[in-house]
């Protein structure tokens, strides 16, 4: 189990969308007990390693773009509730499917991501509040949407992507908050309890694996 989480959070933030085909396929957990376990391991792994990744990007060099992330949560969270309710509503076999197209959603972001420079684009308010919601919905099915919200800060907010960085986990904690509250007034929230172990576990895991990428990171700089 920590293993799992050590691997998860070498990938990234946690390694959310590592960590759930995992808990399905490996540990056997339905689908929604599966989402669940993952907001919750995600959110003691996000709360730990906010203090070292806010440190390392002053305070100074955030605040001018505070406007991106008021922007972001006006749709996020309300994305966020309407998200964990379907999940809650969906037939698990649906969950499934809605699974596996949003981790092949997430390999395309990762691959673009990766691909190189895009310049920001003009785009209205209202297709910003659009984005926000959507991956509102995307948080409270997969937890961490680093991979989707950090390009979405650099093409809609033309904002450097280590700003973005910092930016995402300002969006991305309130927003996995109220997924979570969702998900606690559902019978499946039981599933912490029976399996409290197993979450500090790979919980622990994955902040160990954190520790392990950003030190790498740190050693060797990206190049520009």
């Amino acid at each position: 189990m920590a293993l799992v989480g050590v691997l998860g959070g070498m990938i990234g933030l946690g390694g959310a969308e590592f960590r759930l085909p995992l808990l399905i396929g490996l540990f056997g957990f339905v689908a929604l007990q599966a989402v669940v376990l993952n907001e919750a391991m995600s959110l003691l792994v996000v709360l730990t390693a906010l203090p070292a990744r806010l440190f390392s990007v002053p305070w100074s060099s955030l605040s001018p773009h505070w406007f991106v992330a008021v922007n972001l949560l006006a749709g996020s969270l309300v994305g966020a509730w309407v998200g964990a309710t379907w999940a809650t509503r969906m037939r698990s076999a649906t969950l499934y499917r809605v699974l596996a197209v949003l981790l092949v959603l997430v390999a395309a972001a990762l691959a673009w991501s990766h691909s190189g420079h895009v310049g920001a684009l003009d785009l209205p308010p209202a297709v910003r509040l659009v984005a926000g919601a959507a991956i509102g919905i995307v948080a409270a099915l997969m937890v961490w949407p680093g991979e989707l919200l950090i390009p979405t800060i650099v093409l809609l907010y033309g904002v450097d992507i280590k700003i973005a960085g910092s930016l995402s986990l300002a969006v991305s904690l309130p927003t996995m908050l109220v997924a979570f509250a969702r998900y606690s007034r559902d019978a499946s929230f039981a599933v912490l309890r029976q399996q409290r172990a197993f979450v500090l576990a790979m919980a622990a895991g994955s902040i160990a694996g954190t520790a392990l990428e950003d030190s790498s990171s740190a050693s060797c700089p990206m190049s520009s």
